[in-house]
């Protein structure tokens, strides 16, 4: 397919400018109609200032793009490469930095309940002083420009791709919405902490255990809901607590303990998932969230508001397909592990990736079929820890594996040395602040200069973790976005509804399930051959049609 690209500003009451290859900027005023039609005679890929601001009017319009340049998102990606982070990203911002000119700050996010119609009026992002379409075709070029210079370009390419195609799929998710019985929600609810309580008041189920939480106390005031009550009335009783933090609890032998766990994660799901959320979120059997693509600085996704990423798994018996519909669900297999496999380049570790279980290979290699251990020493390897066993296991797998170990290793000295470090694909991480660097050097205090090599090792153990999480992120964005492209094809009314780090779900025709099981396999080996062309290890992403998401766990 050409790379034909087609540059759009939208405007206001549903018009805009927009340029094509070798001709002069044109006024649209039916961007919505033209948009389609275009699409569907030529399929060009669209350069949008910010998808996050145009793209839920054109689906509501019944517009659905098929390949995008987000100058927003790749904007975003390259300042971070070229350590600038924190700098807007808007499109006049974008006109105005290689100029000298000041730099307007980014809009706040359009929030719940102020979707724009096509098209939302400006927003002070507009270059002032010229064509905003010839400003998008500027910012467009030297975002090439500033791609071609780096070390990889093809692979900051890719990212770019897949980070586009992703702010397409997050919008389209949030567009058709995850199935959710809000029937089913209800009923839960009540079950477990009974009817819906009066505007102010706890649920009967949370009333009952903070009256036990009162009498294990003798009766004293204590407001389970705020943590420094708890340590107080504790320290009443003679047991001194650093937090009301529930590990903290579980060491503590006292009759307050229990009801207070059992409250923590109720209460938990009333305030995080209950009525008022359901209230809020859910409508017309979908609960709509939305998405923030690469809103985490490793690349993974963020929400504003929901908490679309942290469902309980009790609540996913809420999540049902339609009548006759499935939703296909798949998870990617201890991701992180593989991928570190993938970047090290460590070929003993890769036979141990050869295996859908890698933790159960690990094990049998290492660690005396000790499947637990061999987890720990996994984990202290990509986290950085070292207390307990963890770094007596960690000596075991850097004996065994060198070149594995040896990356996250580099990776943390790089970030205790003030470095920043990337992902596979270019992702890169913040420096450190000028008062870490304050911090880190020496003083000839010995307080302060312990203190200065703990912040270091901390910054370290970011910058380890990093490289494997962001080049994951890379990974899962690339299956996605290969994902959305196949399924235009082979099952085009599928809708991707949920994407969450290493996960993916997919609503389709039941008649589509077994094709759509097909391309979620198909799209994670294709994203491996692209992210990772030149290593061995297996990315399984075992996929399962259910209609009803509990099922799938």
């Amino acid at each position: 397919m050409p790379d034909v690209r087609v540059i759009v500003v939208p405007g206001t009451a549903g018009a805009g400018r927009a340029l094509l290859p070798g001709s002069a900027p044109v006024d649209v005023p039916d961007l919505a109609a033209w948009m389609a039609e275009l699409e569907r005679r030529e399929a060009p890929r669209w350069v949008l200032p910010a998808l996050d601001e145009s793209y839920p009017a054109l689906l509501g319009a019944g517009v659905r793009l098929g390949r995008c340049h987000d100058l927003s998102l790749v904007e975003g990606i390259l300042l971070a490469f070229e350590e600038r982070p924190g700098r807007p990203r808007n499109l006049a911002a974008a006109w105005a930095r290689p100029r000298g000119l000041p730099e307007p700050a980014d809009p706040r996010p359009v929030t719940r309940g102020e979707q724009p119609t096509l098209f939302e009026p400006d927003r002070g992002t507009t270059p002032v002083g010229t064509d905003p379409v010839l400003a998008a075709a500027d910012v467009l070029a030297d975002q090439e420009r500033r791609l071609s210079a780096t070390a990889h370009p093809d692979r900051l390419r890719l990212l770019a791709a897949a980070e586009s195609a992703g702010g397409l799929a997050a919008a389209e998710m949030t567009h058709h919405g995850l199935p959710w019985h809000a029937d089913v929600h209800t009923d839960l609810l009540t079950d477990v902490l009974g009817p819906r309580p009066t505007p102010g008041a706890r649920p009967a189920k949370l009333a009952a255990l903070a009256d036990r939480i009162g009498a294990a106390f003798h009766g004293r005031p204590i407001n389970p809901d705020n943590p420094q009550s708890i340590v107080k009335a504790f320290a009443r009783e003679g047991v001194e607590i650093p937090s009301a933090r529930a590990w903290v609890l579980r060491e503590v032998e006292h009759p307050a303990v229990a009801p207070l766990l059992e409250y923590k994660e109720l209460a938990r799901l009333w305030v995080a998932h209950g009525w008022t959320w359901l209230d809020s979120w859910v409508d017309d059997g979908r609960f709509r969230p939305e998405y923030v693509v690469g809103g985490v600085v490793s690349g993974r996704w963020a929400t504003r508001g929901g908490a679309a990423l942290q469902l309980p798994k009790a609540l996913r018996t809420a999540v049902r397909a339609d009548p006759g519909w499935s939703l296909v669900v798949a998870d990617a297999s201890q991701l992180e592990p593989r991928v570190l496999g993938a970047l090290s380049g460590d070929q003993r570790f890769a036979e141990v990736c050869a295996t859908d279980d890698l933790y159960t290979s690990l094990a049998a290699d290492a660690f005396a079929d000790d499947r637990p251990r061999a987890k720990i020493a996994m984990l202290s390897a990509m986290y950085g820890g070292t207390s307990g066993e963890a770094g007596p296991l960690l000596a075991v797998l850097r004996k065994r594996f060198p070149t594995a170990v040896d990356y996250v290793e580099q990776a943390a000295r790089a970030g205790e040395d003030g470095r920043v470090v990337r992902s596979r694909l270019g992702r890169t991480s913040p420096p450190p602040s000028d008062a870490w660097h304050e911090r880190t050097t020496a003083t000839g205090d010995e307080a302060t200069d312990r203190a200065g090599r703990q912040a270091a090792r901390d910054w370290g153990r970011f910058t380890r973790n990093f490289v494997v999480q962001a080049s994951a992120a890379d990974w899962a964005l690339t299956t996605l976005a290969t994902l959305r492209r196949r399924l235009t094809t082979t099952a085009p009314d599928a809708h991707i509804v949920f994407f969450q780090h290493d996960e993916v779900m997919v609503h389709c025709p039941s008649d589509d399930a077994a094709a759509v099981v097909e391309e979620i396999g198909a799209s994670a080996r294709e994203a491996s051959s692209l992210v990772f062309p030149d290593s061995s290890i297996l990315f399984p992403l075992p996929a399962v049609a259910v209609s009803c998401y509990a099922d799938a766990k």
